[in-house]
């Protein structure tokens, strides 16, 4: 599978800084649905082309390898030349073999209302015998001025929804990752449940949660009770471990969107509560599901955002009771957690640490996990209960916090529960 992206816009080389790939390097790596390479066939100031090589002929596998190529881009994270990210840029995008599921047209009920003009040519099985008809792939051209990083979020969304086949499993993270890609544009498109159908592999329980979260004054049926999403589970698992130490200053690393902030907000125990994280359109997004703008002085004044790197010495982030990390360590490098662990336990070193992430022993409880791969293609690994029970001690030994470990969610008598939990409490060091 290919793609190339043509941009046109005051020097079309700069593009090599938005996407923090050298135009003079040829980049090729190994992902997990195939060998990827990514290379510049021309640069100029006038006009510049980058084009990925994908072996996995699936939509979804290239939205993936996107995600993991352009990883800072999506993040609208450009440290070279911060101002290119809000540029707008006139760009061309070719695929010329694109799985498509549905109508000829579905392609342009997709992205014409984004603001891209579409052309979509269907592909003869065989030109050779024309009585055979067409195939499922189409040769997909769009044009448009978009911002990159809008623009890769298009992608990264509608390309497995033409497809209308995810080829991993779908979870809740899955929702969440629908949200903070789609969520300033998919409440508002003709086709949202269509999309959020396809992207969220037809599960309703998700395509419901969703949907919701981008009308979030949208009324609920009371009537209908249900029961708590995993990740409901979560925050209420962490809120009380919070209560329980008597936090009254926190930090939520790896905020988000915000949806542990909103909680935070709620709740008039917390005197200063602060969102970090390394994406300013997750800032943003939190700015907005929080209604900062709208609410009161006094609520203003109790919590703050920060664009912050857990992996880096920030002194802001010192000086507070508690510090959560909700489901942010897997998505770091395993060969960045040290640099993590040095930031949140030598550097902030707060009263109380709660970790939470996956228990990798229960993804074997899910339907269409292959063995051997990660809950979330985001991931960057997975403990074991065993690993994350030796992970938690060996942090707290070194950097004199005493630890427990428990489960989130629904036990399993042999596989655990599917989150796992770490309470780290530092150790007041004798006079």
């Amino acid at each position: 599978m290919t793609a190339n992206a043509t941009t046109d816009f005051p020097d079309a080389s700069d593009i090599g800084y938005l996407l923090h790939k050298h135009p003079d390097r040829v980049l090729s790596r190994n992902l997990p649905m195939g060998a990827a390479t990514v290379l510049y066939p021309e640069v100029s100031a006038e006009r510049s082309t980058i084009a990925v090589l994908l072996d996995d002929g699936v939509a979804s596998g290239l939205a993936v390898a996107l995600s993991r190529l352009f990883k800072q881009t999506l993040a609208g994270v450009c440290t070279g030349r911060p101002e290119l990210v809000s540029a707008a840029i006139e760009l061309t995008i070719a695929s010329p073999a694109v799985p498509s599921r549905g109508a000829i047209d579905l392609a342009s009920r997709l992205f014409g209302p984004l603001g891209w003009n579409v052309e979509a040519t269907a592909i003869e099985l065989d030109p050779t015998q024309p009585d055979w008809g067409n195939s499922e792939y189409i040769d997909l051209v769009l044009t448009g001025t978009f911002t990159l990083p809008a623009a890769l979020r298009h992608l990264y969304v509608l390309l497995p929804v033409l497809d209308d086949g995810k080829h991993y499993w779908v979870g809740e993270d899955e929702a969440d990752k629908l949200v903070r890609a789609a969520g300033d544009w998919l409440g508002d498109h003709p086709e949202s449940s269509l999309i959020a159908s396809r992207y969220l592999a037809h599960r309703r329980e998700l395509v419901a949660s969703a949907l919701d979260r981008l009308v979030p004054d949208a009324p609920q049926d009371d009537a209908v009770p249900r029961d708590p999403t995993l990740a409901e589970q979560r925050v209420r698992a962490v809120l009380a471990a919070l209560t329980e130490t008597g936090a009254k200053s926190v930090i939520d690393l790896g905020c988000g969107e915000g949806r542990l902030l909103r909680e935070l907000l709620a709740d008039n125990t917390f005197e200063r509560i602060l969102g970090a994280d390394v994406s300013d359109r997750a800032l943003a997004k939190a700015h907005r599901r929080l209604r900062l703008d709208d609410t009161s002085d006094r609520q203003r004044a109790r919590i703050e955002l920060v664009q912050s790197s857990a992996t880096y010495r920030d002194v802001r982030l010192q000086g507070f009771d508690a510090m959560v990390l909700m489901e942010v360590i897997e998505h770091v490098d395993f060969d960045r957690l040290p640099a993590l662990v040095r930031s949140v336990f030598r550097e902030a070193r707060p009263r109380t640490v709660l970790v939470t992430t996956p228990n990798s022993d229960y993804n074997v409880l899910y339907p269409g996990l292959e063995p051997g791969t990660f809950r979330h293609v985001d991931h960057r690994f997975e403990f074991t209960r065993a690993q994350f029970e030796q992970w938690a001690a060996s942090v707290a030994n070194e950097h004199t916090y005493s630890v427990r470990v428990e489960g989130i969610g629904p036990v399993d008598d042999i596989h655990g529960t599917p989150t796992q939990m770490a309470v780290f409490t530092r150790e007041e060091q004798s006079p």
